[in-house]
């Protein structure tokens, strides 16, 4: 019998920065990461499966609905981009520890919000007005003119002539992050310094807990079946880092939390082009406005994305349905999902968002012609030649079960059994830009005696200086924080 002290099972972004936050406030940890596929990030993680955005709230629009007054909520947008900087922070100190080269994952590209039509442009200038105001904002600029439009995204306002109008907001400081590569380059550091066992190939076929009389009661145990062969494993800590394969596991633990949760996979397409003449002609991530009903990560967006070194564009996504909770899973992995427990919640949540039901049927109807179409508002000269479709992710939304029935909950959720042993990731987006925030949840609350430590509090302060304090309601931090990153990562303000 092999005994670790945490066990991670996938291994993704978030897997990846747990175990380097771990190794960097306790190097003595004996750490054993599990991958059912023969590489890391080879699912949600991988460059080609994601937007690839830094997420900061600059450009999604998802991030600031309009509320009831007419005024635009800004909570979500402050969270998000402080989420961000933290992500930054860390990779700024790694990169002065000589962990990281910034420049095999981290590139600058300006955020865009593109919108055409009266009322979607004065939704823009009030959350233009809105964010501009507040620091972590401050430096969004605004433009309706056609000729500054055209050099903040030529390709966008090409073939526009006698069209609508088109507004835009844009932030230089904006980021493409490959983060199939970023989590490559964790996990060889750690693997490199003996801080962390990887076993690819890997499954975990059974998890439970050790029970009465047993060796280590109250630790978990998991038999996992590779490559050499079957193994059994016990560790006080298991984390679940597997993507849409993450319920599945978490439902199999047994734990009483896990009762409460559902999830319906969402899968995504995008059109890609490989034409260098046109990949070098835009320089910039431009996001438009949701269609009603649509799920956050299918947002409508132009980027410039570089996939494993490459530089090239991708339009989309186009949203699909798959009944598995993994790119490379299985079709019976949502129906072998359903307990008795969560049944009533994904018939409510079925009934309660009928908008997103219409929209998932007429994204599956859809020609070429129609994502030709799709992409022609955002690109009017598009060529279909110049576009190939390509499969991206799995995702698999959450559904929580609530005294107030089903409800989709949007974004990522740690789910964490009562005595902090097992942790769970659910959901998607934005999670991979803001996994530095969403780990040290983890830590919070899954070893939170260790983390109020004056050992393991330095550390974090000296990995992440500005954790514990509010970036968005300190100026002066801020700024510091900002400049010290943007010095190490090689950003500027203006993109």
């Amino acid at each position: 019998m092999n005994r670790y002290d945490v066990v991670l099972v996938g291994a993704g972004i978030m897997s990846a920065t747990l175990a380097t936050l771990l190794q960097e406030l306790d190097p003595t940890l004996r750490l054993l990461l599990v991958e059912r596929l023969e590489g890391a990030a080879m699912e949600s993680s991988a460059a080609g499966n994601n937007a690839g955005t830094g997420h900061a709230a600059n450009c999604e629009l998802n991030y600031t609905p309009v509320q009831a007054d007419g005024s635009i909520a800004t909570a979500k947008a402050l969270a998000i981009n402080a989420s961000f900087e933290l992500s930054l922070e860390l990779w700024a100190s790694l990169v002065e520890q000589g962990r990281l080269d910034p420049g095999d994952f981290l590139h600058q590209v300006p955020h865009l919000s593109a919108v055409w039509g009266d009322d979607d442009i004065a939704f823009l200038r009030q959350r233009h007005r809105q964010l501009s105001a507040l620091p972590a904002f401050a430096a969004m600029e605004w433009s309706e003119d056609p000729g500054e439009l055209a050099t903040w995204m030529p390709l966008v306002m090409a073939g526009r002539q006698g069209r609508e109008p088109v507004a835009a907001t844009r932030i230089g400081r904006g980021t493409d992050v490959d983060f199939g590569t970023l989590t490559r380059a964790y996990l060889a550091t750690l693997q490199s310094s003996g801080a962390v066992e990887v076993l690819y190939g890997t499954t975990v076929s059974k998890l439970r807990r050790c029970r009465d009389g047993e060796m280590a009661e109250g630790d978990w145990r998991l038999e996992l079946r590779g490559p050499s062969g079957r193994r059994q494993v016990e560790a006080p800590f298991v984390f679940l880092g597997a993507g849409g394969g993450a319920l599945p596991l978490l439902q199999s633990s047994g734990i009483p939390e896990a009762a409460d949760y559902a999830g319906f996979p969402v899968s995504g397409q995008w059109l890609v082009c490989n034409d260098p003449q046109l990949a070098q002609h835009h320089h910039a991530k431009v996001y438009g406005k949701a269609k009603v009903g649509a799920p956050p990560m299918s947002v409508p967006h132009l980027d410039t994305r570089w996939i494993d070194g490459q530089r090239s564009l991708l339009f989309g996504p186009y949203a699909g349905f798959s009944s598995k909770f993994l790119k490379q899973g299985s079709l019976l992995d949502l129906p072998s999902s359903v307990r008795v427990g969560n049944v009533l919640p994904m018939l409510q949540v079925g009934l309660s968002n009928f908008d997103l039901v219409t929209y998932l049927i007429h994204q599956l109807r859809q020609s070429p012609a129609d994502r030709l179409e799709a992409l022609q508002a955002f690109l009017p000269t598009a060529r279909a030649d110049d576009w190939t479709l390509s499969v991206a992710g799995q995702r698999v939304q959450i559904i929580k079960r609530t005294k107030q029935g089903g409800r989709l909950q949007l974004g990522t959720e740690v789910v964490a059994a009562s005595d902090g042993s097992l942790a769970a990731l659910l959901g998607a987006s934005p999670g991979a830009s803001t996994a530095v925030t969403i780990m040290l949840e983890v830590l919070e609350r899954c070893f939170p005696l260790k983390l109020a430590s004056e050992a393991w509090q330095l550390r974090l302060r000296q990995l992440l200086p500005s954790y514990g304090q509010d970036l968005s309601a300190d100026t002066e931090l801020l700024g510091r924080t900002r400049e010290r990153v943007d010095a190490v990562l090689g950003l500027s303000a203006s993109g």
